[in-house]
């Protein structure tokens, strides 16, 4: 587990590390290039997982389940927000249903955190979820990735599934998803995509989603612009600043012990 700069948390921990490709979303993934550096600094859960194509970066498709990470939650008594793997997908196809288990069994047993888990396969997460594991636990958050509207059937599935809070990043957003019903989703996080080939992002993508928000009572979290400012200039993601309408949006869903 360690601190991170993700302003919508306060730690990650990564019991899987290694992924693949699962959308356009995931063209410039950011763990991609800090496994190859992890594994340069001779980080061996990062050993083997990524390759070098058409010059860039990207997943090999090795799947790294790490037991001896599922002890960590256990020594942080101080309550945080604790992002479920930052560098990998949880649900991913080569994860076993019996480590995701365990993976939840440690929520279980850590009740002082509030889990947040983020998946581009929201279908294998409602399966286990509804069919294996059958514990909605209270402080974990289930969410997905919806990055442009090919991606918005996503919704649905999350929908479906049993959870105390469920969430959506759309991020990176990288094209409009219009009028997403958003519907027992109870918190939406925006953002723009970061780095030197970033893809670029839309005012009125944003207005979209804000208006959908407010009309089903979803909090609305605004995470940055990115590489590219609403006035459609490229800068760092630090010169675009994070100020939406003039504003900053970080709000929070409010978190009860209630499953819906």
């Amino acid at each position: 587990m360690a601190e991170t700069q993700i302003e919508w948390t306060d730690a990650t921990w990564n019991p899987v590390a290694g992924c693949s490709l699962a959308s356009a979303g995931c063209k410039h993934c950011y763990a991609m290039q800090m496994a190859r550096r992890l594994e340069a600094m001779g980080v061996n859960k990062y050993k083997g997982l990524t390759q070098k194509k058409g010059g860039n970066v990207t997943w090999n498709g090795v799947v790294r389940e790490d037991e001896a990470s599922l002890l960590i939650p256990y020594k942080w008594k101080k309550p945080r927000k604790i992002f479920v793997n930052s560098m990998s997908d949880l649900f991913h196809e080569k994860v076993s249903d019996e480590f995701v288990i365990s993976v939840w069994r440690v929520m279980q047993e850590t009740p002082q955190h509030n889990y947040q888990i983020l998946t581009k396969r929201p279908e294998r997460m409602k399966e286990l979820v509804s069919n294996k594991i059958k514990l909605v636990l209270p402080n974990v958050w289930l969410g997905t990735s919806v990055e442009n509207a090919d991606a918005a059937n996503r919704i649905n599935c999350l929908r479906k599934t049993p959870a105390a809070i469920r969430f959506i990043s759309f991020e990176p957003l990288i094209d409009k998803v219009s009028a997403v019903n958003l519907n027992k989703i109870h918190w939406a996080i925006v953002g723009g995509e970061s780095g030197y080939k970033a893809r670029p992002i839309k005012e009125e993508w944003i207005d979209q989603i804000h208006r959908q928000c407010l009309k089903y009572k979803t909090a609305f979290f605004f995470k940055q612009w990115g590489a590219w400012g609403k006035d459609n200039q490229k800068r760092s993601k630090k010169a675009n600043g994070r100020e939406y309408r003039g504003r900053t949006w970080d709000e929070m869903p409010i978190v009860e012990n209630r499953v819906a």
